[in-house]
């Protein structure tokens, strides 16, 4: 997942469902532009109605997802969360708590945007994932 220079293993990333039609350029981008992070177990990721400037791809670990309190989903390795917060630029829609120790690849605002205009093909792909849980939220709430 990390190498020994502590850079982001863009094998490993690839195997990501997010970033699994990124071509080989795009995935060395996106590993340049995510830092590493660390959450202890308990730690709040997210926090529903709150603004976000970040968003993670889960290496290590787990988190648990919530809207109003309710348990929604329980996320792992290779997922993402709190993008939606940051393409839509609105209040977080769910808490993401870690429910255990974890590792994973933070993008702030700057860099997120750098990677969705990598290419037409990557902004596509990312509003295609964003809109099925929209329709996923929305269906929860109704």
């Amino acid at each position: 997942m990390f190498g020994r220079n502590g850079k982001l293993d863009t094998g490993w990333l690839g195997g990501v469902p997010f970033f699994s039609s990124f071509d080989d350029k795009t995935l060395a981008n996106a590993a340049a532009l995510g830092e590493r992070v660390e959450a202890e177990a308990g730690g709040v990721l997210m926090d529903q109605g709150r603004h976000g400037d970040m968003c993670y791809v889960i290496v290590e670990g787990q988190a648990v997802v919530t809207m109003n309190g309710e348990w929604v989903a329980t996320v792992g390795p290779g997922s993402m969360v709190g993008e939606m917060a940051l393409v839509e630029h609105r209040p977080r829609t769910a808490s993401v708590i870690a429910d255990s120790e974890m590792v994973l690849v933070g993008f702030g605002t700057k860099e997120f945007r750098e990677l969705l205009d990598t290419s037409p093909a990557v902004r596509e792909e990312v509003l295609e994932q964003l809109n099925s849980r929209l329709r996923a939220n929305e269906n929860r709430q109704s």
